[in-house]
């Protein structure tokens, strides 16, 4: 017979884990301030602060820059992400992102407008650089939230975007090449046995210092607040490497990949999607918002919820704890934020008064995923 757990069983057992120093205790929860107007400011995921295109300006500094210039804060953060979208470099997101199974770059946005109180969203997009832009058009053309697949295109392409056959670069098609001679030096394999080996062959490329680790999973969240206090947020990706054609994550679904109450704060994500998707971890946090607690400690408890649900033995290393990499990026109603992620060792990026920058975000865990 199982046996169910009641919530003061599961907090009692969450401090236990505390206690034994399995979990770190959350630091003191700082009230929600309320009263006063928020200075500007933009985060971002590390990404957020790395690449420029060829410009002057990375994702953050382009959205704090309009944003500080009274435009729309939607239209700020999606001019943001645009950057890194458009650069073949990164091969996370947008044109050169890492393909699916079948070598085709699928790629999936979210974006929410805190003042407005509406957001948009495509997934499964195909021949469309900018999937930020896609979402937004949904946003404000319809009275839907997500448009998928063919669908999604038809509808950018009713709105003049440009479709491409195939938005793979050079690097992209010869990563997606290495991942298919590995997971398959011999044709196919059983169903059951296939896709363990595919989820290896892309953790030994990974290993093997050929796509950077950030980008197995993919991923750039940004989200900002301007002097009158409005917030918006946006999410994009091209996914997981090498997913199953079709895969969709959490990046385009509301509460998951993104999530923001204009009178809160925001929250979103990069990493392990289904782990976020099965928590709607973001949702979790702005709620944590809400009752006071600080950017950081409402991410770690959320972050402490996905270690709770983590049951699947294949989900887990020898510590019992997840194999895997997930980070939030949390900015609250009085411009505090936080980046936190489940192990040590990320950055995100952040630009305010004093410049655009990295900061090493906070973690949960010691160690690493696989050990």
């Amino acid at each position: 017979m199982s046996k169910t757990i009641s919530r003061r069983g599961f907090i009692q057992a969450g401090a236990g884990l505390a206690a034994a120093g399995v979990l770190p205790a959350a630091s003191a929860q700082a009230p929600a301030v309320r009263g006063g107007k928020p200075k500007p400011v933009v985060i971002a995921s590390g990404n957020g602060h790395q690449f420029r295109n060829g410009g002057r300006l990375t994702c953050v500094e382009t959205a704090f820059e309009q944003v500080v210039a009274g435009k729309d804060v939607l239209d700020a953060v999606i001019a943001g992400v645009n950057i890194v979208e458009l650069d073949p470099a990164d091969t996370s997101v947008g044109y050169g992102g890492l393909p699916n199974a079948d070598g085709v770059v699928q790629l999936d946005s979210c974006c929410m407008h805190g003042p407005l109180r509406r957001a948009g969203g495509v997934a499964a997009l195909e021949g469309v650089r900018t999937p930020s832009m896609v979402a937004r058009a949904v946003l404000r053309e319809t009275d839907h939230h997500l448009l998928v697949g063919a669908g999604a295109q038809t509808f950018a392409r009713q709105l003049g975007f440009a479709i491409e056959d195939d938005l793979n670069t050079d690097t992209s098609r010869g990563l997606w090449l290495e991942w298919k001679r590995r997971v398959d030096p011999t044709h196919f394999l059983d169903p059951a046995s296939r896709a363990q080996a595919s989820l290896r062959a892309g953790q030994s490329m990974v290993a093997d210092g050929l796509v950077d680790p950030e980008h197995f999973y993919g991923t750039i969240n940004c989200s900002a607040i301007n002097a009158a206090g409005d917030i918006c947020g946006v999410t994009t990706t091209s996914g997981l490497a090498w997913k199953i054609p079709g895969r969709v994550g959490d990046s385009p679904i509301l509460g998951a990949g993104l999530y923001l109450d204009n009178d809160v704060g925001a929250a979103g994500s990069t990493g392990r999607g289904e782990a976020n998707l099965y928590n709607l971890t973001s949702h979790l946090i702005v709620e944590n918002l809400r009752r006071g607690m600080h950017p950081k400690d409402a991410a770690i408890d959320g972050l402490r919820r996905i270690v709770a649900n983590t049951v699947e033995k294949r989900l887990r290393n020898a510590r019992g704890l997840p194999n895997f990499g997930i980070s939030f990026y949390v900015l609250d109603k009085q411009g505090r934020h936080a980046g936190v992620s489940m192990y040590a060792g990320g950055k995100y990026a952040v630009c305010d008064d004093n410049g655009g920058r990295q900061v090493v975000m906070d973690a949960l865990l010691d160690g690493k995923p696989g050990a």
